[in-house]
């Protein structure tokens, strides 16, 4: 099957980036929010980003306009219904994610290609939700999209070889580099990621270091662009928590748990940069460091 129209659920950071990079690489993409509010707020966010590839001569004012000329942006599940693939990029919560495939399921033409951009739910217990598991695939991509060049492309047990290698094909389309995953918690990235992120947290709460030199010394002796703590306020330390629980409850692993600070700063709203504060206070021109909590 040859992807020729692309449909994505959602338009908040991360479904306006995949909606960006499938009208980029040339597809007349539809994205769709539950409200026109949210649609207006992904939409202009999109517009942002395109200008600023222009600003930086990576992009011409003609690519621009033409990127946005083939985004069209709608509230209606009923406009999806022509799209060779849909990407669903909604909120982490399963029953949610499951009641919307249910939904476009009858609409959607039958031979379209369903995938999730879910870090961290199985690829199959979402399949099981429409009539068509074989043609469903996790695509999950990387923040910020436009950016990033890492797609996942997870195949369940279920998912045929022309799903998986249409899908495959499909994201080096948008000129990212796919890699092949089974359909286990946390696919490649979130299953070494997450215990390195939980384990930073345990030697801070250990008294190993600070949260500044943690972070320090994890850039300058391993070449990381950025420290574990760094990296959790930006990632969003409410996200680590649910990805954390989810990983836990299918492994029952110990480096899958969540310390009991992360639990706190949770339970205290310090998220990260999208609330101004996590393990860093980015309310001033420099970050930081909250070293007040051990």
């Amino acid at each position: 099957m040859k992807i020729k129209k692309v449909g994505v659920l959602g338009c908040g950071l991360m479904g306006s980036g995949i909606a960006q990079a499938a009208a980029q690489a040339g597809y007349p993409t539809v994205v769709r929010e539950v409200e026109q509010k949210f649609l207006d707020k992904g939409l202009g966010g999109i517009g942002k980003s395109l200008a600023k590839f222009v600003e930086k001569g990576k992009m011409s004012p003609a690519d621009r306009d033409a990127s946005m000329g083939r985004l069209k942006g709608t509230v209606a599940l009923q406009d999806l219904a022509d799209c060779d693939i849909v990407i669903e990029a909604i909120i982490e919560n399963p029953q949610l994610k499951k009641e919307t495939y249910a939904a476009i399921d009858k609409i959607v033409k039958k031979d379209a290609i369903f995938a999730s951009n879910t870090s961290s739910l199985t690829i199959t217990e979402l399949s099981m939700a429409t009539a068509r598991p074989k043609q469903f695939v996790g695509l999950h991509f990387f923040n910020p999209v436009p950016l990033m060049k890492l797609v996942e492309v997870v195949r369940t047990i279920l998912t045929s070889d022309d799903t998986f290698n249409t899908a495959f094909e499909f994201a080096k389309s948008l000129g990212k580099e796919p890699v092949a995953c089974r359909d286990n918690s946390g696919f490649i990235v979130n299953r070494l990621l997450v215990p390195y992120l939980l384990d930073a947290i345990r030697a801070y709460e250990e008294g190993v270091g600070s949260i500044e030199d943690i972070d320090k010394a994890m850039q300058l002796g391993c070449g990381y662009p950025m420290g574990p703590f760094t990296l959790l306020d930006f990632v969003g330390l409410d996200t680590t928590y649910y990805i954390s629980d989810v990983m836990f409850n299918e492994y029952r692993e110990k480096r899958f748990a969540s310390p009991a600070l992360l639990r706190k700063m949770v339970l205290a709203g310090r998220f990260g940069r999208k609330t101004g504060a996590g393990f860093y206070d980015h309310s001033g021109e420099k970050p930081v460091p909250f070293d007040r909590v051990k």
